[in-house]
């Protein structure tokens, strides 16, 4: 694997590549306020042992891309659509295939609508056609009552600055959005402690992304694609409950959908061989 800085979309990024560029590329695309890590190692090499050009990369203001103060992202989700084709450019990339996780999913849904040419397959991973459900979809059900609950007005801040309050504070995230699957939290806080340890300013990746305006909802130009598409959801999504994908699946020309029993919003590993498959199946052209 290679790890370096671009200049992507007028900014420094930090990407990460697995296997050979003669492979087809894959480009994975994570969700808000995650950095590449959340796309983990072992994932990443074993989709390119199946003989794919791996890349991942951080967002803005996670791991170890530029970075902004707190509460004031100079930038929108517009640009961190860009800042995906500003990494195909970087490394030389006519097409790829993208693969988008949650916001990734979002950003996903830009690329291949604003930029067919730019991409060969989609996979689009607990994500939605068109955000939680509510006036203007009042089709997409709603998050679960403890995810309200959590992003409520009464929830407590967290200190990022303490090390120890936000490690129990991403733990306690995870488990808010896991499905009913294990969850090893002991090797989940060795894998988070070492996400903050790479990370510029935790404070500015938990804050920055939630207050980004979106720019204009796409769902209606989702008949549009025109690229194998995947859709893989959990069961068990608190946030995007399945009809989120089986509208995602209705609405997208020929989508597959594979739902993963048992998971939430998140891809863990047990799920990983299922999800691997579908991926490299997808991705084979």
């Amino acid at each position: 694997m290679t790890q370096q800085m671009v200049q992507a979309n007028g900014v420094e990024l930090c990407v990460e590549t697995f296997g050979s560029q003669a492979d087809p590329a894959v480009l994975l695309i994570h969700g808000a306020a995650a950095s590449m890590d959340f796309w983990e190692t072992p994932f990443c090499e074993r989709l390119a042992a199946a003989g794919r050009f791996v890349i991942r990369y951080d967002h803005r203001d996670t791991g170890q891309s530029v970075s902004y103060e707190p509460g004031k992202p100079q930038y929108d989700g517009m640009d961190l659509a860009a800042d995906a084709i500003g990494v195909l450019d970087a490394l030389g990339i006519a097409r790829a295939h993208v693969v988008g996780i949650s916001m990734g999913g979002g950003i996903a849904q830009r690329l291949v609508l604003d930029h067919p040419d730019r991409v060969a397959s989609v996979t689009f991973a607990t994500t939605s056609p068109g955000g939680p459900g509510g006036p203007s979809n009042p089709d997409l059900p709603p998050a679960s009552e403890k995810i309200r609950a959590a992003f409520s007005e009464d929830a407590p801040e967290t200190d990022w600055s303490d090390p120890e309050a936000a490690l129990d504070a991403l733990i306690d995230a995870e488990r808010l959005f896991a499905g009913t699957l294990p969850y090893d939290e002991p090797a989940r806080r060795r894998f988070n402690r070492a996400m903050m340890a790479r990370t510029k300013n935790l404070a500015s990746a938990m804050t920055n992304h939630w207050i980004l305006e979106g720019g204009e909802p796409v769902r209606q130009r989702l008949g549009e694609i025109a690229v194998p598409a995947l859709v893989l959801h959990g069961t068990e999504d608190p946030l995007f409950p399945p009809g989120h994908a089986e509208a995602m699946a209705r609405e997208v020309p020929g989508a597959r959908l594979v739902l993963l029993e048992g998971a939430g919003h998140e891809l863990p590993e047990p799920t990983w061989d299922v999800v691997l498959r579908e991926i490299e199946a997808i991705t084979a052209s």
